[in-house]
């Protein structure tokens, strides 16, 4: 690839041209736009938004438990507020604001149009406002949840909580996280297959990388939640009992997959925030950052050991010594990558000169919060000293100095470091660093006394306290710190409202004279040409970058296709592949979030036949937006520039959406790896209600062998569909499709007649439970796979499938055949586990 591909003058009506495709709608429909660069500054403003409700919320907290015996808050009242607090900051706030970062600053960052999958961008966006909004009004109706941001059963079982309110919680936040995952699959797809040519692995930007393993921890953390989110509320709706000991079941399993989740999410959301530090520091020191190599190293190493400490949380609850001796160990371990992280930055201001702005004092401010926290970290990863500061206000004191410290600073660093690239004015110095001085002052105020008052016995999650205690002035003193970190936050909302101006076209420029590529020139479409890149810091090391691309002397300079596009490229070496075109504003993705979000909250109310309905409809404008989306060769290949000639589109393992089948996959394995921990789980806590010691008769042999054909016969007839539509065969590829799906019905109907024979119910114990619920994960793909069998044969009869146009039934067939390999392990466990152990 040469340096220049076009040293001619381009021709202006190209400009106007790539300006018309990318034009935005303006008045209320601007809300159907769903490119990165509106549906960033839509997503971050509403996680802004849930930050500030749920610090209102703090506040409340503080207020009450400022002085002893106070009743300020009914006890009631001040269980929903304590839940809903650590709720919204952690699930509705937290990673979304990452996540909404990743939208709006990757495709810039790489110079890539926008994300490959923009609708699931608009769609994951609305479903979280909605859902998010709409979980935070039950506060005002008496049914917000009440049993921590937690949730432990037995306390929240239909039992000892009855109503609607924990249910809103289990369905809302089970919702919010598969919003979470498709954001999660959209910044995966893009980091690796939506880069600027030239932009091999080692020159992605360290922000990348951190995005990259964010994603990677979503894919494999938050199924674990979600699964345990649908156990306690199909518990608390059908009376499975997964978690009453009573019956075989475990609340401790409850722990396992909410901590599997809970703990690799401190580093979900710090990694990101680590990348925003390693992008500013050394912009702000006018330096390369020291040792890059190492930190991506350690942002690596953080993702893969933070898997290994969710028993950190469990050390109290009674597990043998030998599992404490190793999750102690990992919980320290994990601190070796976060300190290289910190010694490469304080190299970076010792190398450079460090300019004190408003972004450098929150990272200053963030080294010594989070050091502090993550010094506390590894006291409270050493299990004699958990044992006596847990359920303490200690622990209090050390996850805010870790989530507000680790997250909230550099969240703020980036907010006035990257605000130029959106707005066309700056955010100003003056008032930020007021904003910086409050909150820092403020936090510190609030939050450090309380590791005093877990020493001294405070605990944790208490309504209020006698004052005899000697308690009161503690809290006094944190009452009053977190009302300074109030209003310094509200300092920085001043700040927005007087200089923050997003789409008014333009920007204002490369205010910090940086050196990566989100600080070319540009509009809606990113760039004006897409450049090759040969550095971590193209804008330092070419100086006529800027200028070069504003004048489309790169890549893409224009529209050829007269739709938006960007281009693909490969994974490692990011070489061009192919043109992918995108789509436009549309209300199709915005409606079916709507419709999903009526979905869940209907459901949550008990009101099934209005849920369904919903259901169908968001279901149908979903497909309504993938009706366009397998364009096909409907486009000759057009040259991009420099002689290279791209296709338009592709189908197989080289395209886009293959490579999102197979994160769902990755997602779908980490549901069901879920599933499975629960099942043996179960067997060795409870082995009493298992078939060995039950005399429970299991299913006669026929039954699992019958079902484990009919699955290899599907996954046998939708291949040699798939052959048949090499050679355009259309007949025989609808034959095979439905002939498929009948087989895998007819499985999953083997397997449930077989245990419905020996009159095993789901009901009677945790093994009846889990049993059943290996039988409902199946049945969801058979719906799903249903579905999706219909879809590609409606697209077959409308003739747009065939040999070269043939995207949805690859991917079709990629999840067919995964959901037939978890079959036949799931008929294994089930039915070939208990007779041989």
């Amino acid at each position: 690839m040469s340096r220049l591909p076009d040293p001619r003058p381009r021709p202006p009506e190209e400009l106007e041209q790539l300006q018309e495709v990318w034009r935005q709608p303006g008045g209320w429909r601007l809300a159907s736009a769903v490119n990165n660069t509106y549906v960033g500054v839509f997503y971050i403003g509403t996680a802004l938004l849930f930050f500030v409700l749920a610090g209102i919320l703090a506040l409340l907290l503080r207020i009450q438990l400022a002085v002893p015996e106070n009743d300020f808050l009914s006890q009631a009242t001040y269980n929903q507020v304590f839940t809903m607090h650590g709720t919204m900051m952690m699930f509705l706030f937290a990673v979304p604001a990452v996540e909404a970062m990743g939208v709006y600053l990757l495709p810039n960052m790489q110079a890539a149009r926008d994300l490959p999958f923009p609708r699931l961008s608009a769609y994951a966006f609305w479903a979280y406002a909605v859902g998010g909004l709409a979980f935070f009004c039950s506060l005002f109706f008496g049914l917000a949840p009440d049993g921590g941001w937690f949730m432990y059963p037995p306390l929240t079982s239909s039992e000892h909580s009855p109503g609607h309110n924990t249910d809103f919680w289990l369905l809302g936040i089970g919702f919010i996280e598969i919003s979470a995952i498709a954001g999660a699959i959209e910044i995966l797809v893009g980091v690796l297959r939506t880069r600027a040519p030239g932009m091999t692995l080692d020159k992605l930007p360290i922000y990348s990388w951190a995005m990259l393993v964010f994603a990677v921890m979503i894919v494999f953390g938050f199924p674990a939640v979600i699964l345990g989110t649908a156990l306690l509320e199909i518990e608390r709706s059908f009376h499975w009992p997964f978690f009453i000991a009573e019956k075989g079941g475990d609340p401790l399993l409850w722990q396992h997959l909410f901590w599997f989740f809970g703990h690799p999410e401190v580093y979900i959301i710090f990694l990101p925030a680590a990348g925003f530090v390693s992008m500013i520091l050394p912009t702000m020191c006018g330096t390369r950052l020291v040792a890059h190599r190492w930190v991506v190293l350690a942002l690596v190493a953080t993702g893969f050991i933070a898997f290994g400490v969710w028993v950190h949380h469990m050390f109290t609850t009674g597990l043998p010594k030998l599992s404490l001796s190793f999750f102690s160990a990992a919980s320290m371990a994990v601190a070796v990558p976060s300190g290289i992280q910190v010694f490469a930055w304080i190299a970076t201001i010792a190398k450079g000169r460090l300019r004190l702005t408003v972004p450098s004092l929150f990272v200053l401010g963030f080294l010594a919060i989070f050091t502090l926290g993550g010094l506390t970290g590894v006291m409270v990863a050493m299990v004699p000293f958990d044992g006596q500061t847990h359920d303490t206000f200690f622990v209090v004191a050390h996850f805010h100095y870790v989530l507000i410290g680790g997250m909230v600073f550099p969240l703020f660093a980036a907010f006035y470091y990257w605000a130029p690239t959106a707005s066309r004015r700056a955010l100003s110095e003056r008032l930020g660093k007021w904003c910086f001085g409050l909150m820092f002052v403020g936090f510190n105020i609030a939050f450090f006394p309380q590791h005093v008052a877990g020493l001294m016995g405070m605990p944790r999650r208490v309504w209020t306290y006698p004052a005899e205690l000697g308690w009161g002035w503690i809290n006094m003193t944190s009452t009053v710190g977190a009302f300074i970190l109030g209003l310094g936050a509200l300092v920085f909302l001043i700040d927005l409202a007087r200089n923050f101006r997003p789409f008014t076209g333009g920007n204002a420029g490369n205010v910090w004279n940086a050196g990566t590529l989100e600080w070319l020139p540009g509009g809606n479409y990113a760039t004006r040409s897409i450049p090759i890149v040969t550095s971590l810091e193209p804008l330092w090391d070419q100086p006529d970058l800027a200028r070069e691309v504003d004048e489309g002397r790169y890549y893409l300079p224009g529209a050829p296709t007269g739709r938006r596009e960007t281009i693909v490229t490969s994974a490692i070496a990011a070489e061009p592949q192919y043109l992918m075109q995108m789509p436009g504003p549309g209300w199709p993705a915005v409606l079916a979030a709507w419709f999903t979000a009526a979905f869940f909250l209907l459901l949550t109310v008990k009101l099934v036949t209005p849920a369904m309905v919903c259901g169908v409809i968001a279901l149908a404008l979903v497909l309504r937006w993938m009706w366009d989306t397998d364009l096909g060769p409907a486009h000759p290949p057009v040259d991009i520039g420099g002689g290279i000639v791209l296709p338009v589109n592709c189908s197989g393992p080289m395209s886009h959406s293959w490579w999102a089948v197979v994160v769902l996959i990755l997602v779908a394995g980490a549901v069901f790896a879920s599933l499975l921990f629960s099942y043996f789980f179960l067997w060795t806590v409870s082995p009493d209600v298992w078939p060995a010691a039950t005399g429970q008769a299991l299913p006669g042999a026929e039954w699992p062998l019958a079902a484990a054909a009919l699955l290899v016969l599907s996954s046998a007839l939708v291949w040699w569909a798939g052959r048949r539509l090499e050679a355009d065969g259309h007949w025989s590829v609808r034959l095979g499709l439905a002939a498929a799906a009948v087989a895998l019905a007819a499985a999953l109907a083997a397997e449930l007649a077989g245990q419905r024979a020996t009159g095993l119910s789901p009901t009677d114990s945790g093994y009846g439970a889990v049993v059943y619920m290996m039988a409902a994960l199946q049945g969801l793909f058979v719906a799903t796979l249903g579905i999706m069998a219909l879809y590609t044969l409606a697209r077959s009869l409308a003739g747009l499938l065939h040999r070269h146009r043939r995207a949805t039934f690859d991917n079709t067939m990629l999840l067919w055949h995964y959901a037939v390999g978890q079959g036949l392990i799931a008929l294994a466990v089930v039915h070939f586990g208990p007779r041989v152990l």
